[in-house]
């Protein structure tokens, strides 16, 4: 990033933003004003919404597939609702957990390979992350085949667990669908072509609809439409990316596919990253996922579980947005530890995070006042829509805390912490959460309320936490740590080295 500090105003005594003397002077200068402050924040910003922007329509419009199959679900009947919300949440969410986690690790890798110009790297880590996610679907296959059991060994209601697992068998060519589209889209981000994939997206979603309407309208199709449109919807999306990069939007980052040994190497390593990278990851999906499998053991299982899915749905959507600021700032991170500017890094997720806060505020009021409504066009069932109403205040504290834990992830993501976030994410979700949470509910009988909220003590205290490794990270040292990485894995040629200071920032 080119300097863009200055001030012609008073300055502080203190730097607002690093020390003195570091002497790199292609990094963001020390920031000594209110003024300069804010013409730094104001420049970030636009850098930041240049990528959030159409990272979030991306976000938004791919998570409306499932959301559009759910919502024609939610208009046949209740049964089948839940089926698909159960398949959606519990079955495809941990597939689509695993495989955007182990994909997650090519924002370490090819943001930072991106930043210190290692172009060819990136295709080689795309390969790399093919091989291993298709293998990784295939292990998955079990969970698919045998969903039905499954759910029914959790004493998920009968009906949905057989209903679910039918669904599920219907939905086997999305999961290998997962396992190109995650590692193409981190590719593309890497390289800011975020515009590209939101094109894509945004002709997938008018493709999806069109399509759900027609099986399950006119043709009356059922479970078996919704299926056909989810599946051929998601190939949509990852035929498109792959058109793109194969016609030459990508320059110097895909030289076509590596056949010889390079993209076989460092396997290990890569792949100890992407698991780390899905460890993260599931670890916060299958948080949301227990919860909904853990409803399905109170009284009135179908109405709770309806309800806990169209209050999750519609947190779908907003962790979509903050998806956006997810991946704005593990490039912003990654490229720019790539590049040795480590206090350029910092300056970034300090403005995503007053930007990402803002945002949850306003995502808190609007719950609270439409708390009566919004459960509405999910179903058509008064019980439900009223079940979804009292759950009201915890789902609007949920948001507020989510608007800053996907950002703190990205920051992660981009650093290259997923193991350490991942041993966090296990302490708080599932030592903390759960075990609150269920108390509240079975214990002292408050239901789903008490369900849910107990667990947002483990997103409270995971929110702590990250913060606090945030602001005490020498982000020298993660600097140097990017360069080793990028030398180490095969970016041997291209690009000059990057210049760490000595000093803390």
């Amino acid at each position: 990033m080119a300097s863009y500090a200055g001030g012609g105003d008073e300055p502080l005594t203190e730097a607002l933003l690093g020390r003195a003397g570091s002497g790199d002077e292609d990094d963001l200068e020390e920031i000594h004003s209110v003024s300069a402050f804010l013409r730094c924040a104001a420049e970030e910003n636009r850098r930041l919404w240049s990528l959030a922007g159409p990272a979030i329509f991306t976000s938004l419009a791919q998570y409306s597939l499932g959301a559009v199959t759910q919502v024609a679900a939610g208009h046949l009947t209740t049964l089948e609702l839940d089926a698909v919300s159960t398949e959606n949440s519990v079955v495809a969410g941990l597939a689509f957990g695993i495989m955007y986690g182990m994909g997650s690790a090519l924002e370490t890798l090819c943001g930072q390979a991106y930043g210190a110009k290692k172009l060819p790297m990136l295709g080689v880590y795309l390969q790399r992350s093919w091989l291993l996610l298709t293998a990784m679907a295939v292990c998955m296959l079990p969970l698919y085949l045998f969903a039905t059991p499954i759910l029914r060994l959790f004493h998920q209601d009968v009906q949905i667990a057989v209903m679910a697992g039918k669904f599920s068998l219907y939905m086997i060519p999305q999961l290998f669908a997962y396992a190109l589209n995650f590692p193409i889209q981190k590719f593309l981000q890497a390289q800011s072509k975020l515009m590209a994939m939101a094109a894509v997206s945004a002709a997938a979603l008018l493709f999806h609809v069109a399509l759900t309407w027609f099986l399950v309208v006119p043709m009356q199709m059922g479970l078996v439409g919704l299926a056909v449109a989810l599946n051929a919807s998601w190939w949509f999306v990852v035929l498109g990316q792959l058109a793109y990069i194969g016609m030459g939007y990508c320059p110097g980052a895909w030289n076509g596919f590596e056949l010889d040994s390079i993209a076989f190497t460092e396997l290990l390593s890569f792949a100890r990253l992407s698991i780390g990278s899905a460890i993260m990851i599931c670890l916060e999906f299958w948080f949301y996922m227990f919860l909904i499998v853990i409803v399905g053991n109170l009284p009135n299982a179908q109405v709770a579980v309806a309800a806990v899915s169209i209050c999750t749905n519609l947190f779908g959507w907003q962790i979509m947005v903050f998806f956006g600021f997810n991946a704005a700032i593990s490039v912003r991170v990654s490229n720019e530890l790539g590049a040795g500017r480590p206090r350029a890094a910092r300056f970034a997720i300090a403005v995503v995070l007053m930007s990402s806060v803002a945002i949850g505020v306003a995502f808190f009021v609007a719950v609270l006042l439409l708390r009566d409504v919004y459960g509405a066009p999910f179903t058509e069932s008064p019980e439900v829509v009223h079940a979804v109403a009292s759950l009201g205040v915890v789902f609007a504290f949920t948001l507020l805390l989510n608007s800053v834990q996907p950002v703190l992830s990205g920051v992660a993501v981009g650093a290259g912490w997923q193991w350490l976030v991942a041993y966090i994410n296990l302490g708080c979700y599932y030592g903390v959460g759960i075990p609150v949470g269920y108390m509240i509910a079975f214990r002292m009988r408050r239901g789903i309320q008490g369900m849910w909220g107990g667990m947002l003590t483990g997103v409270g205290l995971q929110t702590v936490i990250l913060i606090a490794i945030t602001m005490r990270t020498n982000w020298n040292k993660e600097a140097s740590e990017a360069s080793s990485r990028i030398r180490q894995w095969g970016g041997g040629g291209g690009g000059a080295s990057p210049k760490i200071p000595a000093d803390g920032i």
